[in-house]
């Protein structure tokens, strides 16, 4: 009985996201696909934006529905820094420059929300290991805080952010994201739902608490997250 009670809010929380996020029967509907590439090196795909890479079919992020709590956000790059702390050995401020001074990478991934709908594109960043690596987790470090712009947040196991190898993206489909889609970074939480893919990440904090909610969380949706798609 717990169960169902559980799965019926889960379900009323989805449907209220909707109506107020303004998502509509026209959002995409890659359903129950799941699009996926091997990590690698990024790689020079010349000066336009992509609509298909290695026969496979990107959807175009910048008109996917916008389902954050404050609307797209404006971040002023000259004045950026993106602050990795809490239970770290050395606190970071980086300039978007810094943080692009790291290797980039690209993978083809598949973002699943919680609405229903799929979508697939091409992501383009740094690896999150490298840049929490720069600050030093301490041994008592469990969790990762992302903060957006927008004072949203939301929460991922730092083991599984470092083995599954996560993205910050600052870019999508051979274009740098827009103000709409998360510029100047967003998470790419690969297998995670959407509400794990922070866009405007101004903040990442290393927390020791393994039981940290973030803002969708604290309304019922639940930490883990876990995309269980169908073949």
């Amino acid at each position: 009985m717990h169960r169902v009670l559980r799965t019926a809010c889960i379900v009323l929380l989805a449907l209220l996201l909707g109506m107020t996020s303004g998502c509509t029967v026209q959002s995409p509907t890659l359903q129950g696909g799941d699009i996926k590439g091997p990590l690698a090196p990024a790689r020079d795909l010349g000066t336009v934006e992509i609509s298909k890479y290695e026969g496979k079919p990107l959807n175009d992020f910048k008109a996917l529905p916008d389902n954050s709590v404050r609307g797209p956000q404006t971040v002023d790059i000259a004045s950026y820094r993106l602050v990795i702390d809490g239970a770290v050995q050395n606190p970071q401020h980086l300039t978007y420059a810094e943080v692009l001074s790291h290797t980039h990478y690209q993978k083809l991934i598949t973002l699943h929300c919680v609405e229903g709908w799929s979508a697939t594109g091409l992501f383009e960043g740094v690896l999150m290991k490298d840049l929490l690596a720069q600050a030093g987790p301490l041994p008592s470090a469990v969790t990762v805080i992302f903060h957006g712009q927008d004072d949203y947040t939301t929460s991922l196991p730092l083991a599984t952010v470092l083995e599954r190898n996560m993205l910050l993206a600052y870019r999508v489909n051979n274009a740098d994201l827009v103000a709409r889609n998360g510029y100047p970074f967003q998470l790419a939480a690969e297998d995670k739902l959407g509400y794990k893919w922070c866009k405007w990440v101004v903040r990442i904090e290393l927390s020791t608490d393994p039981d940290f909610k973030g803002f969708w969380e604290r309304q019922g949706y639940g930490n883990d997250a876990e995309v269980n798609t169908i073949p």
